[in-house]
């Protein structure tokens, strides 16, 4: 028996899917470079926008004869218990490989965004609370558990991380973010890649790019980022991911900036990606996203014409569906209106990494190999260590927290006793199981409140609702109040709903006018606080709030970012003391809901100042964050007389860091830079190296941060991305405004021009002391 060169390991990729489209109609080749959505419901509320004007119609039989590119969330489309689903995914797998002529299966992907977003599957915290641990090693550790879950099932490509920096806190997807400065999104977004790729799973950049600066802070409004706020804020975390994690996918945006639709723009998605950057994998659509070229933007009058622009802007793949890559494409290509050679390219691309993931062997084989457990003991350990690494103590000014064991705990609030409150919109109870009430949630998620009430028995611990938590009614108002003024202390758990496209207070779709606590709850708040009895704030959020109403006026407060089905243990461990909190802000907590958009990343002109009376201090920083034991900071080096160095130049800045307090924690250390004067206004700070410490009582650590004046470089008025010569400030801090060394340079020589492999990261360096 001859075997055909393409399925020959033997030889490489190139050569094998060289000869594999040599054999291919246009059609077979067509075929490769869309999904279908199997079971996608075209009526009532759907999980992506616009689903049901955009779902194509399609013989199933028919269609896979010529072979099929990807198969769209079938586990996350509906409850499917996960040993059956594989089983069903692999009939699927073989009968699409025996209707075509050359037995080429389909690639499957899913959403991963906080876990593998399907039945009974372990729903970690999300990104947003990643960024707040600052710990990038348990993300990747999370990230290579979700990955080994999705190749158990027979999953192939995660829609994950989402690398988009947040620019204004009321858009609704603010909790699928990492948070709102670009190198921590970089470095916890690379991390995340990386471990999903150490599964074998093909990760995919969301959204590129731009689409969290869209205007007014609406869901795929128009972007009116200006060049180098693009190119310094918005693209670097796509940079970090691609050359540290390896991402093989990039899912283009939906929004347009300055005009062009990002999934027509041949600028982002062939010469700065691929030229530029040397990215050889697939460009998938966001779902609907070449539709939209013609039914949003309009900048096509048909679907044929959706299709021309996407592929030759570079984005290969239609997903979910085939409603301009399939018929419409076909007849534009014969008809002689699109060259066929691009669709040549997109294909060589899906075909290279079908190759690379063994689709494309004789002994390929979609049977699951192993035990299917997507919520194992140790998943859930994961999920809690990273939950109790990202709980955020903002404030504890009278040592309130921990609580007594004994004390008497009024629990109000409409999140302390629902699971839902722990998490995001891309979980699957909140994405997929709203459309499914009579369907078991799957997984075990404690409340808040029966976690509390398991960290402390002796506690006498009362719980009343006090209100919903969007609703007006105020009519668990008096119950509230007078619960709460029975006890020793109020555990007040307020925040968000996730939910998808209005029908929650957080998640996609659901953008706010403003940074008020959602529906009645601020009042509640206030009259709790109006009771005189101690009254400790819990957030359960997708974004943040403003706080500046009750600021000296609670006895703690506690921020979590949805965290997960452990969130609750999480919670109530740090209001025991069992956990020592020490979450770090990833993004700021306003004084006031109004005068946004505000992140931390301003030029002089954005700062406060007497030219207006607004005021867009944060009432919490960026980096902020607390902690039940005391750090000292001392023995600094690299901070005394001005340093000069070259624009190519580097220097070392070093302290150590000592638990002087009697329990042990972790105190993360963070790196800013200031630039005082520069060609074009610069953000007045900036992150650009952080370490976290985990220290026993009385144990210290010396760090080093290994700068190098390439973390300095920006983009010019010429669209470069320079290093200039002048005077620089090194500021080791607590947080963007909590400031404790400050080294001064002096860079000298020609201004550098840099290009796509300049220095990312600032190289970190952790030693003992004696």
């Amino acid at each position: 028996m001859t075997t055909a060169p393409w399925r020959d390991p033997a030889l490489t990729a190139s050569a094998r899917v060289d000869d594999l489209l040599s054999r291919m109609t246009l059609q077979e080749k067509t075929a490769q470079l869309y999904g279908v959505w199997v079971g996608a419901s075209t009526d009532g509320d759907g999980v992506a926008p616009l689903q049901r004007e955009m779902t194509a119609d399609y013989d199933w039989d028919e269609l896979i004869t010529r072979g099929l590119g990807q198969l769209t969330r079938p586990f996350g489309t509906a409850p499917v218990d996960p040993a059956l689903g594989a089983q069903a995914l692999a009939r699927a797998q073989r009968r699409i490989a025996e209707a075509g002529r050359f037995g080429i299966p389909a690639l499957a992907h899913e959403e991963c965004l906080a876990g593998f977003t399907t039945w009974r599957a372990t729903a970690y915290p999300v990104p947003l609370a990643w960024g707040a641990s600052w710990d990038a090693e348990l993300v990747a550790e999370m990230a290579g558990a979700i990955g080994r879950d999705l190749r158990a099932v027979g999953v192939h490509q995660g829609l994950a991380p989402v690398l988009d920096v947040v620019r204004d806190p009321r858009w609704g997807r603010v909790e699928e973010t990492i948070g709102e400065d670009p190198y921590l999104v970089g470095t916890i977004g690379a991390a995340y890649v990386r471990g999903l790729e150490s599964a074998g799973i093909v990760a995919t950049l969301k959204h590129f790019a731009g689409y969290a600066s869209s205007a007014g802070a609406r869901n795929l409004a128009p972007v009116r980022a200006g060049v180098r706020e693009f190119a310094d804020i918005t693209l670097p975390p796509f940079e970090f991911a691609l050359r540290e994690g390896g991402a093989r996918s990039v899912m283009a945006a939906y929004t347009d900036t300055d005009g062009v639709p990002a999934s027509a723009d041949p600028g982002l998605l062939t010469e700065l990606l691929r030229e530029d950057w040397g990215f050889t994998g697939t460009v998938v659509a966001d779902y609907f996203g070449v539709g939209f070229l013609q039914t949003q933007h309009r900048i096509a009058g048909t679907e044929a014409g959706a299709a021309h622009a996407a592929l030759a802007a570079g984005l290969d793949v239609e997903l979910p569906t085939l409603k301009c890559y399939g018929t419409p494409l076909i007849e534009a290509v014969r008809a002689g209106e699109i060259p066929e050679s691009l669709i040549d390219r997109a294909a060589r691309r899906v075909l290279l990494q079908k190759c690379e993931l063994g689709l494309l062997d004789e002994d390929w084989s979609p049977e699951p190999t192993e035990r299917i457990d997507l919520d194992s003991t140790a998943n859930r350990a994961l999920a809690r260590r990273l939950a109790e690494e990202s709980v955020v103590l903002l404030d504890n000014p009278d040592g309130l927290l921990p609580l007594a064991p004994d004390t008497r705990i009024a629990v109000v609030g409409p999140r302390a006793a629902d699971a839902l409150a722990m998490l995001g919109c891309y979980s699957f109870p909140s994405h997929v199981l709203t459309h499914h009430p009579d369907v078991p949630m799957g997984i075990e998620i404690p409340t808040v409140l029966e976690a509390l009430r398991a960290e402390l028995p002796d506690a006498k611990v009362t719980f009343t609702e006090g209100c919903g938590v969007d609703e007006p009614d105020t009519a668990g108002f008096e119950e509230a109040v007078a619960r709460t003024a029975e006890a020793d202390v109020c555990v007040a758990v307020l925040g968000d709903r996730a939910g998808l496209f209005g029908r929650g207070t957080s998640g996609e779709g659901c953008d706010v006018t403003d940074l008020r606590l959602p529906g009645v709850q601020g009042e509640l708040l206030d009259s709790l606080v109006a009771t005189g009895v101690p009254v400790v704030l819990v957030l359960l959020t997708g974004r943040p709030y403003a706080l500046g109403r009750w600021h000296g006026r609670l006895g703690a407060v506690v921020q979590a970012f949805f965290p997960g089905e452990e969130g609750g243990p999480a919670v109530a461990g740090v209001l025991s003391g069992r956990v020592n909190p020490s979450g770090r802000l990833p993004v700021s907590v306003p004084q006031v809901p109004g005068g946004q958009p505000w992140t931390y990343l301003q030029p002089p002109l954005g700062l406060a100042g007497g030219v207006s009376n607004l005021d867009p201090t944060p009432l919490y920083a960026f980096g902020h964050g607390r902690s039940y034991t005391e750090f000292v900071w001392e023995d600094f080096t690299g901070g005394g007389a001005r340093e000069e160095i070259g624009t190519d130049g580097t220097q070392d800045v070093s302290l150590t860091v000592r638990n002087a307090g009697g329990r042990a924690g972790a105190e993360v250390v963070q790196l800013y830079l200031h630039d005082p004067v520069a060609s074009v206004t610069r953000p007045d700070v900036r992150l650009i190296g952080y370490q976290r410490l985990q220290l026993e009582p009385g144990e210290s650590r010396r760090v080093t941060f290994r700068f190098h004046a390439e973390l300095s470089a920006f983009t010019d008025r010429r669209g470069r991305r320079v290093v200039e010569p002048g005077d620089l400030e090194l500021r080791l801090a607590a947080s963007s405004a909590e400031v404790r060394h400050t080294a001064l340079l002096h860079l000298t020589g020609p201004v550098r021009e840099l290009g796509p492999d300049r220095r990312l990261r600032c190289e970190t360096e952790v030693s003992r002391t004696e």
